[in-house]
């Protein structure tokens, strides 16, 4: 009955996608609403979530030599100026400060969306000579952008994020550090949040505001639409010149650094909701999992029960599994639902007979399977489906990808793909923006993603207008 309860409550993902990803995110206590709008309140199911994103990442970046700042959080209105496409491309998502105090401020203050104002503002103090190159820096902060329409973790008025931002002697050393810094991001998808992704360069139209090239992660959600998972950016020497950041180098000349950007944000969390979970709620990949392995003591009145479940949770917390034990009041079939729905990947399930038998039951959250482990073996059989659910993770996701990807030859097929077949289309490109924007207008929002590192050749021609193509573009709708 427990079980059944807790399956109704939550709203079937093919009824109505969007009212079950708010019931997910609600029940399973990730967010909550606050007292502004579009800002939300992070629970601490949810922000425990965040912080093994957080220290996975920030392990990766420092093997790489990257080092943790803390720029401010206000950008003056003149040094945001000084970039005319950066400027111009945040200014509608821009929150302003004009009184400080009981004064009104002599010159506005943005609440920052993205430091590279800021961090170019402090390069230009720092760096003088070929021997303060390179700088790998990198912020876990909050950013402001003003959004219109909002929704908990994918798109927020206020939002957790990492930023890196690098200065580099060279091109071809900042092109590197680029395409490293998408690689990190496309495995940490992969290896620890079990989604695999497509990843591949922005188009002009859709790179970012003030950057050369733009590169992305592009996973799928169940649904069908795309999560722009994280974004690595070259700059070249543009933010240098308007800056006025410069060097001298090893022969003597004075030079302009090149200029890299990187960032993920907190809703990586609502790619794991959308891409592994289903109508009992949350699925969550082992390795940013806040509970692991939850146990459950059944018939824990009778004697030895609940001392023999401690004892076996003790030895699991040893070997650094995140565990959790319930030893509360409530029913079993209500601690199934409940660990169920917050998308805990195994379950261990241990009674008075399990004890005599020197077992216990495991079920992944995936499969459902339950198997009879030995307790003297408990570390290595729980570890085996931990393993097992990441695996399947990753196949489901893959599954779903295949599945709902389509290849467009020309526009009357890339219309029936977009009416008809929700997720990916291949499709040819000429290149030409005015094309982008009118497939997006005919389709009602189905946009270009990325021209992928792998593209095939569909067509000579281009999809939208016959000219001849230059690219294959992964094309969808978006969050």
């Amino acid at each position: 009955m427990a079980d059944k309860k807790m399956v109704e409550s939550i709203t079937s993902m093919d009824t109505d996608f969007a009212q079950w990803y708010t019931d997910v995110v609600r029940k399973a206590e990730l967010a909550d609403y606050s007292g502004v709008k579009g800002c939300m309140i992070i629970r601490p199911y949810g922000y425990a979530i965040w912080e093994n994103i957080q220290k996975d990442l920030d392990r990766r970046f420092k093997e790489l030599g990257h080092e943790n700042v803390y720029m401010p959080l206000l950008i003056p209105e003149s040094l945001l100026q000084k970039e005319k496409d950066h400027v111009e491309g945040f200014a509608p998502e821009c929150a302003w400060v004009t009184v400080g105090g009981e004064n009104e401020l002599s010159e506005r203050l943005c609440i920052r969306p993205t430091s590279e104002t800021l961090f170019c503002e402090h390069f230009r103090n720092v760096i003088h000579s070929y021997r303060d190159l390179p700088k790998l820096y990198n912020q876990w902060v909050n950013v402001v952008r003003w959004e219109k329409t909002t929704r908990p973790f994918l798109r927020t008025s206020e939002f957790l994020w990492q930023e890196g931002h690098t200065m580099h002697a060279t091109e071809e050393e900042a092109r590197k550090e680029t395409l490293t810094m998408l690689k990190v991001y496309e495995d940490f998808f992969l290896e620890t949040l079990a989604i695999p992704a497509v990843v591949g360069r922005k188009t002009e139209k859709e790179k970012f505001a003030g950057a050369m090239e733009t590169y992305t992660i592009e996973p799928m959600m169940h649904n069908g639409v795309a999560l722009q998972g994280g974004t690595s950016h070259y700059f070249g020497d543009g933010f240098a010149r308007a800056y006025d950041i410069t060097f001298t180098d090893r022969d003597n000349k004075v030079k302009y650094p090149h200029q890299t950007s990187w960032g993920v944000s907190t809703r990586m969390i609502g790619a794991i909701i959308m891409a592994h979970g289903d109508d009992n709620g949350l699925i969550l990949p082992p390795k940013v999992a806040p509970i692991q392995v939850v146990l459950i003591p059944v018939q824990m009145q009778k004697p030895g029960v609940l001392e023999k479940t401690a004892e076996v949770a003790d030895k699991l917390r040893r070997a650094g599994i995140r565990v959790k034990l319930d030893d509360s009041d409530n029913s079993p079939g209500w601690k199934f639902s409940e660990y169920e729905m917050k998308g805990v990947p195994v379950r261990l399930e241990l009674g008075p007979r399990d004890i005599e038998n020197n077992s216990c039951v495991l079920v992944s959250r995936v499969s459902r399977a339950k198997t009879f482990a030995s307790l003297d073996n408990v570390v290595s059989e729980v570890e085996t489906m931990l393993a097992s659910v990441q695996e399947e993770l990753v196949h489901r996701v893959r599954e779903n990808v295949a599945s709902k990807t389509s290849t467009a030859a020309n526009y009357d097929e890339f219309l029936d793909c977009a009416a008809n077949r929700p997720g990916f289309i291949k499709a040819m490109w000429c290149g030409d923006s005015a094309c982008e924007d009118k497939l997006k207008d005919v389709t009602g929002g189905v946009k270009s993603r990325c021209i992928p590192f792998n593209e095939e050749k569909i067509s000579d021609v281009c999809v939208c207008c016959g000219r001849p193509a230059k690219h294959m573009v992964i094309w969808g709708r978006q969050y």
